[in-house]
């Protein structure tokens, strides 16, 4: 993100995150490498649809390091909206799972017809996004022991909202978007007040080139 918290310039504006040649990034390379590395620690990975509609990312490990199974790409699609076209479903080699509020019995077939393993949560809002401590439970049961969060903003938000965030690993670029239209790094109710903010503890800061990062927890496993 910028270093004012910005994950996107105004949508009008965002490219397509991983068809960029470069320019159009935030962080550089050297910072995005180590993202396939955080990736590559992970059983499994979870945008929302959003981002899928937006970036049309593919979500996988690149690192290029043997993995004891395939990374599981997690999608929290509330209405199937996610694109048939996109790379996630053109990839999918039973890897991907489609987590949703609402069965759109036309649509999950399309997608279960190409590979892509499609499943009803519980909703936690009005709006019927799915409930953050069900999707957890719900991987679990699948045996997946760590997850990474890649966003977007909603799903950001939400995450942090319901407590289930352990760690973070935020990367920050020199720049500053400073847009009231640009995408932050976290959307919705957020936290009432500084006392009841999350709270990151046991900060190490990293530095990629002209990028840095803060890794920290919000669960301290180092805590009594």
């Amino acid at each position: 993100m910028t270093l004012d918290g910005k994950i996107a310039p105004p949508p009008r504006q965002s490219p397509a995150a991983e068809n960029s040649t470069g320019g159009d990034w935030i962080t550089g390379e050297a910072a995005r490498a180590h993202v396939q590395e955080l990736r590559h620690q992970n059983d499994a990975i979870l945008a929302g649809v959003g981002t899928l509609i937006a970036d049309d990312p593919m979500l996988t490990d690149r690192s290029s390091r043997p993995r004891r199974r395939p990374l599981l790409r997690v999608i929290l699609d509330s209405r199937l909206r996610l694109p048939l076209e996109s790379r996630v479903v053109k990839t999918a080699q039973d890897d991907v799972l489609v987590l949703c509020s609402f069965s759109e019995e036309k649509k999950k077939k399309q997608l279960l017809q190409l590979g892509i393993r499609v499943h009803q949560l519980p909703t936690a809002t009005s709006d019927g996004h799915p409930d953050m401590a069900a999707v957890i439970h719900f991987l679990g049961g699948m045996e997946i022991t760590s997850l990474m969060i890649e966003g977007g903003s909603m799903v950001n938000g939400a995450a942090l909202a319901s407590g289930i965030v352990d760690k973070v690993f935020l990367f920050y670029a020199p720049t500053i978007l400073g847009d009231t239209d640009s995408v932050p790094f976290a959307r919705g109710a957020g936290f009432a007040s500084i006392a009841d903010a999350a709270c990151v503890k046991s900060i190490r800061l990293h530095r990629f080139g002209e990028d840095f990062a803060v890794e920290g927890y919000l669960k301290d496993p180092y805590a009594d």
